[in-house]
């Protein structure tokens, strides 16, 4: 069984990662692809990018469209933006063939991985600002609503993000579950905010005393921090963290994953690989739209740095059988 210590020792990058990546934490420069039509074209005429729900539509398109005019300048190929109304909504795009990639949460990954029978792979994931490749969840109240600590939270209503949402669902239950507390009766209620932006919005209307959303953990607070739910929706004008009360941190989480197919072709994962690994350098702004925030680029991963996730996935699994 997983433990605390083991996810959050793999969450800090206790991991040997690839040689690319290390030279990338190193200072070396990716050079952005070579423009022009590539030989996989003809197996993938076009490029269709998921996009996870948890942020109203027309604030998703507005953030990805450079990206996707840049992928489509790049290689020659039409990019269409598939935007899903949660988590699920990529999860079985993946599963049918109807997208090439997307940019995942670590639970999102772990269960299309194995809702595919590993049908999917991770290319890249994002540095944080001090180079890490790891996250926090956080727990939000009102600061009005007189709640300053988890024990507070006894008899109140919780928000998770989405079900597929690591930092805003499997982390969260699995550490307040090893923290001795039984969620079933510890909360009044508990219930789905449809996305990590909406169950923060359900605080704000006081729908619910409290929700869990995520964070990059680093920087300051009162910005939401340098990346993450928290810091988009103060760019964007929706959240004051004035009015927000941080009562409770997850340790360590893996950054979620850009994801792909494992059935494409060798030669377009490699290309994707080096798109990503250039973006932060060649294109900045792009590369800060689409993650929300700075940090200091990608780094190359593969599967075996999610095996964690993949087994909490499976616990959580069984104690849904256990409890239906």
């Amino acid at each position: 069984m997983i433990t605390r210590r083991s996810l959050a020792a793999i969450a800090a990058g206790s991991l040997m990662l690839p040689a690319l990546a290390r030279a990338q934490a190193n200072g070396q420069t990716f050079e952005m692809p070579r423009a022009g039509k590539r030989d996989w074209a003809a197996q993938v005429p076009q490029i269709r990018v998921g996009l996870l729900g948890g942020e109203n539509e027309a604030d998703r398109l507005g953030r990805w469209d450079n990206y996707r005019k840049l992928i489509e300048d790049t290689f020659g190929v039409p990019v269409r933006l598939y935007p899903a109304a949660d988590y699920a909504g990529v999860m079985q795009a993946f599963a049918a063939k109807q997208i090439e990639c997307s940019a995942m949460g670590a639970s999102g990954y772990a269960g299309t991985w194995l809702d595919t029978n590993g049908g999917v792979e991770p290319i890249v994931v994002p540095r944080e600002i001090d180079g890490s490749i790891a996250y926090v969840a956080v727990m939000v109240v009102r600061k009005d609503s007189g709640i300053e600590s988890l024990e507070q939270m006894r008899g109140k209503s919780l928000a998770w993000a989405d079900p597929n949402s690591t930092s805003g669902y499997l982390i969260p239950r699995s550490e307040l579950r090893n923290g001795g507390l039984d969620i079933n009766s510890y909360f009044s209620r508990t219930g789905f905010g449809g996305g990590h932006e909406q169950a923060v919005v359900a605080v704000l209307q006081k729908q619910y005393d409290a929700a869990v959303t995520w964070a990059s953990g680093q920087g300051e607070e009162s910005q939401g921090y340098t990346r993450g739910n928290l810091r988009s929706m103060v760019e964007k004008g929706m959240l004051d963290m004035n009015d927000m009360r941080i009562i409770w941190k997850s340790r360590p989480i893996p950054n979620g994953p850009l994801v792909i197919r494992s059935d494409l072709p060798a030669a377009f994962k490699a290309d994707f690989r080096q798109f990503h690994l250039a973006l932060p350098t060649a294109h900045k702004e792009i590369y800060e739209q689409i993650e929300r925030g700075g940090g200091q680029g990608y780094a190359e991963v593969t599967h075996e740095m999610f095996d964690p996730i993949v087994q909490l996935r499976r616990e959580e699994a069984a104690e849904r059988r256990r409890r239906s």
